[in-house]
């Protein structure tokens, strides 16, 4: 990949988990990388190693206002995207995902950048269709707690086409599914950090409902390998797309890795399931293989790994 043509290529939410590892990467390739955050999910501290690089840039600014900046490309990441962070003020979620998207891209359509959002498996709800294909639409509740960050990704998916189709914008849609890593929110509320946190604590790890629900979980690097060659391809080329690794692991397979792991001697716990949860989640990633050749190569072992030397670090036990 080569991001050394551009001139200056904007990450909203770049101080967050996975926005400060995109800006990591793009600065990395010779990209002069302006990092739009609101801080309300974000850490400065995400983003504290980068702060020397003339090439870096960081702007306090929330997306549901308007933006005036010269870049030529944008990667739209805005948004919490954890259940404790996105209920808590979930009129405010649903304008991050919305406003957020209809200022980005009309600043795409003022300036002629390049705009890539980052949608989400959240998208599909709780799936009737098992692996998730991107032409399965979804089973959302229109109106239950997770709504505001469901809905507003796909209201914000629906932006998108129409910018293409009405004004012939640039445009990538990418759909995340499950990521952890290092620089997660150690208070997020996933399911890794949880594990790992209450597991560092000796604290009993808490599984919602009996733990045979499953997730598919893609570590952060391999995720963002995706993300640029996404952002990469011609413009025929739109998505939707999934990305994350389709490797498939109950609530109680990952508890067990996790206390292996960690050496933890906590016990596992159950607590009802919230409302709407998910009972599976994988990606069907034949597209993502087909169009950008990607497919996952760390393997949940080996990411458990790094993310649990991160939160040693970060955890006070």
């Amino acid at each position: 990949m080569n991001y050394q043509q551009a001139s200056k290529i904007l990450v909203t939410g770049g101080a967050g988990f996975l926005g400060s590892h995109l800006c990591e990467r793009l600065l990395a390739a010779g990209s002069d990388v302006l990092c739009v955050d609101n801080f309300y999910t974000g850490s400065k501290s995400n983003v504290a190693h980068l702060m020397s690089d003339q090439r870096f840039e960081v702007m306090r600014h929330d997306v549901t206002l308007p933006l005036h900046v010269e870049v030529d490309k944008i990667f739209n990441l805005a948004c919490p995207a954890s259940p404790i962070h996105y209920q808590f003020d979930p009129v405010q979620t649903t304008k991050t995902s919305v406003h957020g998207a209809i200022n980005m891209l009309g600043l795409a359509k003022r300036v002629g950048a390049k705009i890539l959002q980052a949608s989400t498996s959240e998208v599909y709800g709780d799936p009737e269709v098992h692996p998730q294909p991107e032409g399965y639409w979804g089973r959302v509740n229109p109106v239950g707690i997770r709504s505001c960050y469901d809905e507003g990704k796909r209201c914000a998916e629906t932006l998108f086409f129409d910018y293409k189709r009405q004004h012939n914008l640039d445009i990538k849609v990418v759909r995340i599914f499950n990521t952890y890593g290092p620089r997660m929110h150690p208070n997020d509320g996933r399911v890794v950090s949880n594990f790992i946190v209450q597991a560092l604590k000796n604290e009993n790890i808490t599984i919602y409902g009996d733990g045979s629900q499953t997730r598919s979980f893609c570590y952060v690097d391999d995720l963002i390998e995706v993300i640029l060659r996404t952002m990469d391809t011609p413009s025929e080329f739109t998505g939707p797309v999934n990305i994350g690794n389709p490797g498939e692991f109950t609530m109680l397979e990952l508890a067990e890795m996790v206390l292996r792991l960690t050496g933890g001697k906590s016990k596992v716990i159950h607590e009802p399931l919230p409302q709407d949860d998910p009972r599976q989640r994988k990606p069907d990633i034949s597209l993502a293989k087909a169009v950008m050749g990607w497919e996952p190569k760390i393997s949940l072992e080996d990411g458990l790994k790094e993310t649990i030397a991160y939160f040693r670090g970060v955890v006070k036990t």
